[in-house]
């Protein structure tokens, strides 16, 4: 099966390049892992399990979803980032602003 990459082009801002990313694989066994746990909290909530417990689940999500934007934020800055850079695109730095203040409410 051949690897798809996440690439540096979005609806807003399209980019005059492509260019694949070295943790598409990581971003999304950790997505992957973030739907089980997920599904895991939905489970309990239906089974009326513990709210403590269900509580310590919803956690372990938003763990591995922060987890998991931390990946993309990095391999972004290392690829996207240092080519808008190269090319002179600081619209992509005030985009990037942008996505990290969305990312962090």
């Amino acid at each position: 099966m051949a690897e798809q990459n996440m690439e540096c082009v979005t609806k807003s801002h399209p980019h005059g390049h492509t260019h694949s990313h070295q943790q598409t694989k990581a971003v999304l066994n950790r997505l992957s892992r973030a739907i089980g746990h997920l599904e895991k909290v939905k489970q309990m909530v239906e089974a009326g399990e513990d709210c403590s417990d269900v509580l310590i689940q919803l956690a372990a999500v938003k763990s591995a979803i922060n987890n998991t934007g931390k990946v993309i934020l990095k391999d972004h800055i290392e690829h996207c980032i240092v080519h808008a850079i190269e090319e002179g695109d600081h619209e992509m730095i005030e985009e990037l602003n942008r996505a990290i203040d969305q990312f962090m409410k």
